[in-house]
Protein backbone atom coordinates (compact mmCIF):
# COMPACT_ATOMS: atom_id res chain seq x y z
CA UNK A 1 0.00 0.00 0.00
CA UNK A 2 2.80 2.40 1.13
CA UNK A 3 4.47 1.66 -2.43
CA UNK A 4 1.50 2.85 -4.28
CA UNK A 5 1.02 5.80 -2.71
CA UNK A 6 4.64 6.41 -3.37
CA UNK A 7 4.30 5.91 -6.90
CA UNK A 8 1.11 7.65 -6.85
CA UNK A 9 2.64 11.12 -5.12
CA UNK A 10 5.89 10.31 -7.28
CA UNK A 11 3.44 10.72 -10.64
CA UNK A 12 1.91 13.79 -9.48
CA UNK A 13 4.56 15.52 -8.49
CA UNK A 14 6.34 14.67 -11.85
CA UNK A 15 2.94 15.67 -13.99
CA UNK A 16 3.08 19.27 -11.53
CA UNK A 17 6.83 19.34 -13.26
CA UNK A 18 5.77 18.87 -16.51
CA UNK A 19 2.98 21.44 -16.11
CA UNK A 20 5.09 24.36 -14.42
CA UNK A 21 7.85 23.29 -16.93
CA UNK A 22 5.34 24.00 -20.04
CA UNK A 23 3.81 27.24 -18.52
CA UNK A 24 7.40 28.48 -17.89
CA UNK A 25 7.95 28.10 -21.93
CA UNK A 26 4.70 29.82 -22.59
CA UNK A 27 5.72 32.74 -20.08
CA UNK A 28 9.17 32.78 -21.96
CA UNK A 29 7.20 32.60 -25.10
CA UNK A 30 4.80 35.85 -23.92
CA UNK A 31 7.85 37.77 -23.37
CA UNK A 32 9.21 37.03 -26.39
CA UNK A 33 5.54 38.04 -28.42
CA UNK A 34 5.61 41.31 -26.26
CA UNK A 35 9.29 42.27 -27.24
CA UNK A 36 7.82 41.93 -31.23
CA UNK A 37 4.48 43.87 -30.50
CA UNK A 38 5.96 46.55 -28.90
CA UNK A 39 8.16 47.20 -32.09
CA UNK A 40 5.83 47.02 -34.54
CA UNK A 41 3.07 49.29 -32.42
CA UNK A 42 5.43 51.45 -30.85
CA UNK A 43 5.89 52.29 -26.84
CA UNK A 44 2.98 54.73 -26.56
CA UNK A 45 0.41 52.06 -27.92
CA UNK A 46 2.49 49.08 -26.34
CA UNK A 47 2.35 51.05 -22.63
CA UNK A 48 -1.64 51.73 -23.47
CA UNK A 49 -2.87 48.47 -24.26
CA UNK A 50 -0.62 45.29 -24.48
CA UNK A 51 1.35 46.07 -20.97
CA UNK A 52 -1.98 45.68 -19.02
CA UNK A 53 -2.23 42.49 -20.72
CA UNK A 54 -1.33 39.08 -18.07
CA UNK A 55 -1.40 35.76 -19.17
CA UNK A 56 -3.49 33.57 -16.97
CA UNK A 57 -3.07 30.40 -18.42
CA UNK A 58 -2.35 27.61 -21.28
CA UNK A 59 -5.31 24.87 -21.61
CA UNK A 60 -4.91 22.26 -24.29
CA UNK A 61 -2.96 24.95 -26.68
CA UNK A 62 -5.47 27.87 -25.99
CA UNK A 63 -3.92 30.54 -24.55
CA UNK A 64 -5.88 32.72 -21.57
CA UNK A 65 -4.88 36.06 -21.27
CA UNK A 66 -6.38 38.72 -18.39
CA UNK A 67 -7.14 42.56 -18.61
CA UNK A 68 -9.05 44.53 -16.14
CA UNK A 69 -11.91 45.82 -17.81
CA UNK A 70 -14.07 45.21 -20.63
CA UNK A 71 -13.38 48.46 -22.53
CA UNK A 72 -10.04 47.14 -22.41
CA UNK A 73 -10.72 43.90 -23.87
CA UNK A 74 -12.93 44.66 -26.64
CA UNK A 75 -10.15 47.41 -27.41
CA UNK A 76 -7.64 44.90 -28.09
CA UNK A 77 -9.89 42.44 -29.42
CA UNK A 78 -10.76 44.90 -32.56
CA UNK A 79 -7.29 46.06 -32.68
CA UNK A 80 -4.25 43.66 -31.27
CA UNK A 81 -6.01 40.12 -31.33
CA UNK A 82 -4.74 39.44 -34.66
CA UNK A 83 -1.02 40.46 -34.09
CA UNK A 84 -1.33 38.38 -31.02
CA UNK A 85 -2.08 35.04 -32.37
CA UNK A 86 0.05 35.34 -35.60
CA UNK A 87 3.26 36.16 -33.58
CA UNK A 88 2.48 33.71 -30.69
CA UNK A 89 2.10 31.12 -33.95
CA UNK A 90 5.69 32.02 -35.07
CA UNK A 91 7.20 30.88 -31.46
CA UNK A 92 4.53 28.06 -31.11
CA UNK A 93 2.57 26.30 -33.46
CA UNK A 94 0.94 24.30 -31.08
CA UNK A 95 -1.31 27.30 -29.99
CA UNK A 96 -4.45 26.93 -31.44
CA UNK A 97 -6.78 29.85 -29.50
CA UNK A 98 -6.65 32.47 -27.70
CA UNK A 99 -9.15 34.10 -25.31
CA UNK A 100 -8.91 37.48 -23.40
CA UNK A 101 -10.72 37.34 -20.07
CA UNK A 102 -11.94 40.39 -17.60
CA UNK A 103 -9.96 39.10 -14.33
CA UNK A 104 -11.96 40.32 -11.42
CA UNK A 105 -9.13 40.60 -9.43
CA UNK A 106 -7.74 43.67 -11.68
CA UNK A 107 -11.37 45.02 -11.48
CA UNK A 108 -10.57 44.96 -7.42
CA UNK A 109 -7.25 46.11 -7.50
CA UNK A 110 -8.41 49.33 -9.62
CA UNK A 111 -11.44 50.10 -7.26
CA UNK A 112 -9.21 49.63 -4.46
CA UNK A 113 -7.31 52.39 -4.85
CA UNK A 114 -7.67 54.58 -2.42
CA UNK A 115 -8.77 58.78 -2.94
CA UNK A 116 -5.23 59.80 -1.73
CA UNK A 117 -3.30 57.27 -4.06
CA UNK A 118 -5.32 58.81 -7.13
CA UNK A 119 -5.03 62.47 -5.87
CA UNK A 120 -1.07 62.27 -5.53
CA UNK A 121 -0.75 60.75 -8.99
CA UNK A 122 -2.48 63.12 -10.59
CA UNK A 123 -0.54 65.80 -8.52
CA UNK A 124 2.24 64.02 -9.85
CA UNK A 125 1.32 63.69 -13.63
CA UNK A 126 0.13 67.48 -13.42
CA UNK A 127 4.12 68.34 -12.33
CA UNK A 128 5.49 66.39 -15.30
CA UNK A 129 3.26 67.76 -17.82
CA UNK A 130 5.92 70.66 -19.08
CA UNK A 131 6.50 71.71 -22.65
CA UNK A 132 9.98 70.05 -23.20
CA UNK A 133 8.93 66.64 -21.16
CA UNK A 134 5.51 66.78 -23.64
CA UNK A 135 7.31 67.46 -26.39
CA UNK A 136 9.57 64.61 -26.12
CA UNK A 137 6.65 62.33 -24.99
CA UNK A 138 3.49 63.48 -26.68
CA UNK A 139 4.78 61.77 -30.25
CA UNK A 140 4.38 58.06 -30.98
CA UNK A 141 7.42 55.83 -31.71
CA UNK A 142 8.05 55.83 -35.58
CA UNK A 143 8.47 52.24 -37.04
CA UNK A 144 11.75 51.64 -38.46
CA UNK A 145 10.57 49.63 -41.22
CA UNK A 146 8.34 51.70 -42.70
CA UNK A 147 10.65 53.80 -45.55
CA UNK A 148 9.85 55.04 -49.13
CA UNK A 149 12.46 52.54 -49.70
CA UNK A 150 10.52 49.31 -48.68
CA UNK A 151 7.33 50.97 -50.40
CA UNK A 152 6.09 49.14 -52.92
CA UNK A 153 4.57 51.48 -55.57
CA UNK A 154 2.17 50.53 -58.35
CA UNK A 155 -0.85 52.25 -60.13
CA UNK A 156 -3.25 51.92 -56.78
CA UNK A 157 -0.92 54.23 -54.87
CA UNK A 158 1.74 55.93 -57.19
CA UNK A 159 -0.46 59.88 -56.11
CA UNK A 160 0.23 59.22 -52.44
CA UNK A 161 3.54 57.88 -52.75
CA UNK A 162 5.09 60.79 -55.02
CA UNK A 163 3.03 63.67 -52.67
CA UNK A 164 4.35 62.48 -49.45
CA UNK A 165 8.23 62.36 -51.15
CA UNK A 166 7.62 65.84 -52.71
CA UNK A 167 5.97 66.69 -49.10
CA UNK A 168 9.33 64.97 -47.42
CA UNK A 169 11.97 65.81 -49.41
CA UNK A 170 10.61 69.91 -50.31
CA UNK A 171 12.20 72.78 -48.23
CA UNK A 172 9.04 74.87 -48.28
CA UNK A 173 5.56 73.60 -47.96
CA UNK A 174 4.42 72.08 -51.74
CA UNK A 175 0.57 70.87 -50.54
CA UNK A 176 -1.21 71.93 -47.16
CA UNK A 177 -2.25 69.90 -45.98
CA UNK A 178 -1.57 66.38 -47.34
CA UNK A 179 -4.47 64.54 -46.83
CA UNK A 180 -4.13 60.89 -47.33
CA UNK A 181 -7.03 58.14 -47.77
CA UNK A 182 -7.42 54.73 -48.15
CA UNK A 183 -9.05 51.32 -46.65
CA UNK A 184 -7.58 49.85 -43.86
CA UNK A 185 -3.90 48.05 -44.57
CA UNK A 186 -3.49 50.15 -47.79
CA UNK A 187 -0.53 51.71 -47.02
CA UNK A 188 -1.60 55.36 -44.77
CA UNK A 189 0.43 54.46 -42.10
CA UNK A 190 3.81 53.39 -43.52
CA UNK A 191 3.83 56.45 -46.06
CA UNK A 192 2.95 58.77 -42.68
CA UNK A 193 6.01 56.53 -41.05
CA UNK A 194 7.92 57.37 -44.24
CA UNK A 195 7.38 60.88 -44.52
CA UNK A 196 8.40 61.13 -41.04
CA UNK A 197 11.75 59.75 -40.99
CA UNK A 198 12.82 61.64 -44.25
CA UNK A 199 12.32 64.68 -42.41
CA UNK A 200 14.56 64.23 -39.70
CA UNK A 201 17.21 63.01 -41.95
CA UNK A 202 17.27 65.83 -43.90
CA UNK A 203 16.77 68.23 -40.97
CA UNK A 204 17.13 66.83 -37.87
CA UNK A 205 16.16 70.01 -35.96
CA UNK A 206 13.04 70.24 -37.41
CA UNK A 207 10.34 69.66 -35.05
CA UNK A 208 7.90 66.56 -36.14
CA UNK A 209 4.81 65.41 -34.12
CA UNK A 210 3.29 62.04 -35.34
CA UNK A 211 0.41 60.58 -33.42
CA UNK A 212 -3.11 59.52 -33.90
CA UNK A 213 -5.97 61.40 -33.41
CA UNK A 214 -7.43 59.00 -30.62
CA UNK A 215 -3.81 59.76 -29.10
CA UNK A 216 -4.28 64.01 -29.86
CA UNK A 217 -7.65 63.35 -28.05
CA UNK A 218 -5.99 62.08 -25.03
CA UNK A 219 -4.21 64.59 -24.79
CA UNK A 220 -6.56 66.94 -24.95
CA UNK A 221 -8.80 65.61 -22.47
CA UNK A 222 -5.43 65.44 -20.04
CA UNK A 223 -5.14 69.03 -20.41
CA UNK A 224 -8.76 70.44 -19.47
CA UNK A 225 -8.35 67.93 -16.75
CA UNK A 226 -5.31 69.65 -15.19
CA UNK A 227 -6.00 72.62 -16.68
CA UNK A 228 -3.19 73.07 -18.66
CA UNK A 229 -4.55 73.55 -21.67
CA UNK A 230 -2.02 76.28 -22.46
CA UNK A 231 1.23 74.01 -22.68
CA UNK A 232 -0.74 71.52 -24.99
CA UNK A 233 -1.84 74.67 -27.47
CA UNK A 234 1.69 75.70 -26.85
CA UNK A 235 2.85 72.42 -27.86
CA UNK A 236 0.98 71.85 -30.69
CA UNK A 237 1.18 74.99 -32.49
CA UNK A 238 5.22 75.23 -32.26
CA UNK A 239 6.03 72.45 -34.48
CA UNK A 240 7.33 72.58 -37.86
CA UNK A 241 5.24 69.24 -38.79
CA UNK A 242 2.36 67.81 -37.26
CA UNK A 243 0.76 64.46 -38.52
CA UNK A 244 -2.50 63.27 -37.59
CA UNK A 245 -3.11 59.57 -38.14
CA UNK A 246 -6.77 58.65 -38.28
CA UNK A 247 -8.83 61.32 -38.11
CA UNK A 248 -12.09 59.57 -38.71
CA UNK A 249 -11.55 59.08 -35.02
CA UNK A 250 -12.41 62.09 -33.67
CA UNK A 251 -15.92 62.15 -35.19
CA UNK A 252 -18.71 62.98 -33.07
CA UNK A 253 -15.77 64.58 -30.49
CA UNK A 254 -17.08 68.13 -30.98
CA UNK A 255 -14.58 69.72 -28.23
CA UNK A 256 -11.57 67.33 -29.60
CA UNK A 257 -12.84 68.69 -32.96
CA UNK A 258 -13.22 72.74 -32.02
CA UNK A 259 -9.15 72.38 -30.62
CA UNK A 260 -8.32 70.49 -33.48
CA UNK A 261 -9.44 73.51 -35.68
CA UNK A 262 -8.14 75.95 -34.30
CA UNK A 263 -4.86 74.27 -34.38
CA UNK A 264 -4.91 73.81 -37.89
CA UNK A 265 -5.68 77.11 -38.38
CA UNK A 266 -2.93 78.34 -36.53
CA UNK A 267 -0.32 75.53 -38.17
CA UNK A 268 -1.76 76.79 -41.66
CA UNK A 269 -0.96 81.08 -41.08
CA UNK A 270 2.14 79.63 -39.82
CA UNK A 271 2.86 77.72 -42.83
CA UNK A 272 3.87 74.62 -40.65
CA UNK A 273 3.28 71.30 -42.74
CA UNK A 274 0.03 69.49 -41.54
CA UNK A 275 -0.28 65.68 -43.15
CA UNK A 276 -3.29 63.86 -42.51
CA UNK A 277 -4.84 60.20 -42.99
CA UNK A 278 -7.95 58.75 -43.10
CA UNK A 279 -10.17 55.84 -44.37
CA UNK A 280 -12.19 58.43 -46.25
CA UNK A 281 -12.15 61.60 -48.47
CA UNK A 282 -12.89 64.45 -46.51
CA UNK A 283 -15.79 64.73 -48.06
CA UNK A 284 -16.97 61.79 -46.97
CA UNK A 285 -16.30 61.78 -43.27
CA UNK A 286 -18.97 61.61 -40.77
CA UNK A 287 -19.11 62.93 -37.72
CA UNK A 288 -16.99 65.75 -38.87
CA UNK A 289 -18.07 69.61 -38.81
CA UNK A 290 -18.17 70.83 -42.38
CA UNK A 291 -15.86 73.95 -41.75
CA UNK A 292 -13.41 70.60 -40.39
CA UNK A 293 -13.86 69.07 -43.53
CA UNK A 294 -13.67 71.96 -45.92
CA UNK A 295 -10.36 72.61 -44.08
CA UNK A 296 -8.92 69.25 -44.49
CA UNK A 297 -9.78 69.40 -48.50
CA UNK A 298 -7.58 72.51 -48.98
CA UNK A 299 -4.48 70.96 -50.14
CA UNK A 300 -3.53 67.70 -52.04
CA UNK A 301 -5.53 64.99 -51.10
CA UNK A 302 -4.52 61.44 -52.36
CA UNK A 303 -6.38 58.07 -52.15
CA UNK A 304 -4.92 54.71 -52.06
CA UNK A 305 -7.22 52.79 -54.31
CA UNK A 306 -7.28 48.76 -53.30
CA UNK A 307 -4.75 47.03 -54.29
CA UNK A 308 -4.35 45.43 -57.88
CA UNK A 309 -2.98 41.48 -58.50
CA UNK A 310 0.86 42.81 -59.79
CA UNK A 311 1.12 44.89 -56.80
CA UNK A 312 0.33 42.22 -54.35
CA UNK A 313 2.69 39.93 -55.91
CA UNK A 314 4.91 42.59 -56.39
CA UNK A 315 4.52 42.91 -52.10
CA UNK A 316 4.81 39.25 -51.83
CA UNK A 317 7.98 39.17 -53.45
CA UNK A 318 9.94 42.07 -52.18
CA UNK A 319 8.98 40.62 -48.27
CA UNK A 320 9.72 37.21 -49.67
CA UNK A 321 13.69 38.12 -50.34
CA UNK A 322 13.69 39.09 -46.71
CA UNK A 323 12.63 36.46 -45.18
CA UNK A 324 14.88 32.79 -44.56
CA UNK A 325 12.84 30.47 -45.81
CA UNK A 326 12.09 29.80 -49.51
CA UNK A 327 9.12 30.88 -50.69
CA UNK A 328 7.76 29.29 -54.53
CA UNK A 329 6.45 31.78 -56.95
CA UNK A 330 3.56 29.48 -57.39
CA UNK A 331 2.96 30.02 -53.77
CA UNK A 332 2.89 33.84 -54.12
CA UNK A 333 1.06 33.98 -56.98
CA UNK A 334 -1.48 32.15 -55.66
CA UNK A 335 -1.25 34.54 -52.20
CA UNK A 336 -1.87 37.17 -54.23
CA UNK A 337 -4.85 36.31 -56.24
CA UNK A 338 -6.82 34.92 -53.06
CA UNK A 339 -5.88 37.37 -50.66
CA UNK A 340 -7.27 41.29 -51.72
CA UNK A 341 -7.91 43.35 -48.70
CA UNK A 342 -4.73 44.41 -47.76
CA UNK A 343 -1.39 44.64 -47.04
CA UNK A 344 -1.05 43.28 -43.54
CA UNK A 345 -3.48 40.14 -44.20
CA UNK A 346 -0.90 39.26 -47.18
CA UNK A 347 2.33 39.68 -44.83
CA UNK A 348 0.86 37.65 -41.98
CA UNK A 349 0.23 35.12 -44.44
CA UNK A 350 3.87 35.44 -45.58
CA UNK A 351 5.52 35.44 -41.68
CA UNK A 352 3.12 31.86 -40.91
CA UNK A 353 4.18 29.71 -44.48
CA UNK A 354 7.94 30.97 -43.32
CA UNK A 355 7.62 30.21 -40.19
CA UNK A 356 5.89 26.55 -39.85
CA UNK A 357 8.66 25.68 -43.05
CA UNK A 358 11.61 26.64 -40.77
CA UNK A 359 10.47 25.23 -37.80
CA UNK A 360 8.51 22.03 -39.16
CA UNK A 361 11.63 21.88 -42.11
CA UNK A 362 9.40 21.04 -45.13
CA UNK A 363 9.25 22.26 -48.01
CA UNK A 364 6.49 24.89 -48.75
CA UNK A 365 3.56 23.34 -51.49
CA UNK A 366 -0.01 24.56 -52.66
CA UNK A 367 -1.69 21.79 -49.85
CA UNK A 368 0.19 22.96 -47.09
CA UNK A 369 -0.86 26.42 -48.08
CA UNK A 370 -4.28 25.66 -48.08
CA UNK A 371 -4.20 23.51 -45.08
CA UNK A 372 -2.07 26.14 -42.68
CA UNK A 373 -4.19 29.07 -44.12
CA UNK A 374 -7.44 27.66 -44.42
CA UNK A 375 -9.04 30.64 -41.98
CA UNK A 376 -7.51 33.09 -43.69
CA UNK A 377 -8.35 32.34 -47.37
CA UNK A 378 -11.65 31.33 -46.16
CA UNK A 379 -12.44 35.43 -44.98
CA UNK A 380 -10.40 36.64 -47.95
CA UNK A 381 -12.20 34.38 -50.31
CA UNK A 382 -13.47 36.10 -53.19
CA UNK A 383 -17.44 36.83 -53.60
CA UNK A 384 -17.38 38.10 -57.26
CA UNK A 385 -17.75 35.35 -60.38
CA UNK A 386 -17.44 35.62 -64.24
CA UNK A 387 -21.39 35.78 -64.64
CA UNK A 388 -21.30 39.04 -62.05
CA UNK A 389 -18.33 40.78 -63.56
CA UNK A 390 -20.17 39.90 -67.10
CA UNK A 391 -23.52 41.52 -65.91
CA UNK A 392 -22.13 44.15 -64.01
CA UNK A 393 -19.47 45.54 -67.08
CA UNK A 394 -22.95 44.98 -69.63
CA UNK A 395 -24.85 47.31 -67.20
CA UNK A 396 -21.93 50.29 -67.11
CA UNK A 397 -21.16 50.04 -70.92
CA UNK A 398 -24.23 49.91 -72.08
CA UNK A 399 -24.45 46.36 -73.93
CA UNK A 400 -26.20 43.46 -73.99
CA UNK A 401 -24.99 40.50 -71.61
CA UNK A 402 -24.80 37.87 -74.47
CA UNK A 403 -22.34 40.06 -75.79
CA UNK A 404 -20.06 39.09 -73.54
CA UNK A 405 -20.18 35.44 -75.69
CA UNK A 406 -21.09 36.87 -78.95
CA UNK A 407 -18.83 37.01 -82.16
CA UNK A 408 -19.19 40.48 -82.74
CA UNK A 409 -15.76 42.52 -82.98
CA UNK A 410 -17.30 45.81 -83.00
CA UNK A 411 -15.41 48.54 -80.85
CA UNK A 412 -18.47 49.27 -78.75
CA UNK A 413 -18.64 45.23 -77.80
CA UNK A 414 -15.49 44.32 -78.04
CA UNK A 415 -13.91 46.81 -75.38
CA UNK A 416 -16.25 45.53 -72.77
CA UNK A 417 -15.72 42.45 -73.78
CA UNK A 418 -11.68 42.84 -72.74
CA UNK A 419 -12.35 44.54 -69.73
CA UNK A 420 -14.72 41.70 -68.62
CA UNK A 421 -11.89 39.52 -69.44
CA UNK A 422 -9.31 41.49 -67.22
CA UNK A 423 -11.64 41.71 -64.71
CA UNK A 424 -11.96 37.93 -64.61
CA UNK A 425 -8.68 37.16 -64.65
CA UNK A 426 -7.72 40.07 -61.33
CA UNK A 427 -10.65 38.78 -59.40
CA UNK A 428 -11.26 35.55 -59.88
CA UNK A 429 -9.11 32.36 -59.27
CA UNK A 430 -10.63 31.25 -62.74
CA UNK A 431 -7.74 29.87 -65.22
CA UNK A 432 -7.68 31.45 -68.30
CA UNK A 433 -8.86 28.67 -70.65
CA UNK A 434 -11.81 28.44 -67.90
CA UNK A 435 -12.36 32.49 -68.61
CA UNK A 436 -12.16 31.71 -72.40
CA UNK A 437 -14.96 29.06 -72.39
CA UNK A 438 -17.24 31.79 -70.74
CA UNK A 439 -16.85 33.90 -73.08
CA UNK A 440 -18.06 32.58 -75.63
CA UNK A 441 -15.08 29.35 -75.93
CA UNK A 442 -12.28 31.73 -76.82
CA UNK A 443 -8.87 30.63 -76.71
CA UNK A 444 -7.00 31.58 -73.84
CA UNK A 445 -4.40 33.21 -75.86
CA UNK A 446 -7.61 35.71 -76.48
CA UNK A 447 -7.74 36.24 -72.67
CA UNK A 448 -4.03 37.31 -72.37
CA UNK A 449 -4.32 39.37 -75.20
CA UNK A 450 -7.46 41.17 -73.45
CA UNK A 451 -5.62 41.64 -70.42
CA UNK A 452 -2.63 42.91 -71.85
CA UNK A 453 -4.83 45.83 -73.54
CA UNK A 454 -6.53 46.51 -70.55
CA UNK A 455 -2.98 47.39 -68.38
CA UNK A 456 -1.99 49.18 -71.80
CA UNK A 457 -5.25 51.13 -72.31
CA UNK A 458 -5.21 52.12 -68.45
CA UNK A 459 -1.51 53.17 -68.82
CA UNK A 460 -2.25 55.60 -71.50
CA UNK A 461 -5.86 56.92 -70.76
CA UNK A 462 -6.89 58.25 -66.93
CA UNK A 463 -11.02 58.33 -67.97
CA UNK A 464 -10.33 54.37 -69.03
CA UNK A 465 -8.35 53.80 -65.85
CA UNK A 466 -11.30 55.50 -63.66
CA UNK A 467 -14.05 53.32 -65.33
CA UNK A 468 -11.77 50.04 -64.62
CA UNK A 469 -11.41 51.36 -61.05
CA UNK A 470 -15.45 52.04 -60.63
CA UNK A 471 -16.25 48.84 -62.15
CA UNK A 472 -13.38 47.09 -59.39
CA UNK A 473 -14.97 49.25 -56.28
CA UNK A 474 -18.42 48.34 -57.42
CA UNK A 475 -17.78 44.40 -57.35
CA UNK A 476 -15.33 44.48 -54.50
CA UNK A 477 -18.02 46.17 -52.67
Amino acid sequence: MEEFKTSVETRINQVVETNSKDFTEIQAQWVTVRGRIRQKIGDAQFKSWIKIISLKECVDGKIILSVPSAFIRTRIIEQYLDIIKSYWLVQNLKVNDIEIVITEDNKAKISANSSSEIKKAETKNKDHYKQDDIFNSISSDLDTRFTFSNFIVGKPNELAFAAARRVAESKDVPFNPLFLYGGVGLGKTHLMHAIAHEIKERKPLRRVIYMSAEKFMYYFIKALRFKNTVAFKEQFRNVDVLMIDDVQFISGKDSTQEEFFHTFNALIDQNKQLIISADKSPQDLEGIEERMRSRLGWGLVADIHPLTYELRLGILQAKEEKLAASIPPNILEFLAHKITSNVRELEGALNRLSAFSSLVGREINLDMVQDLLKDLLKSSQRKVNIEEIQKKVSQHFNVKMSDMSSSRRSRTVARPRQIAMYLSKNLTSRSLPEIGRRFGNRDHTTVIHAVKKVEELRNKDDSFDEDVQLLIRMLES
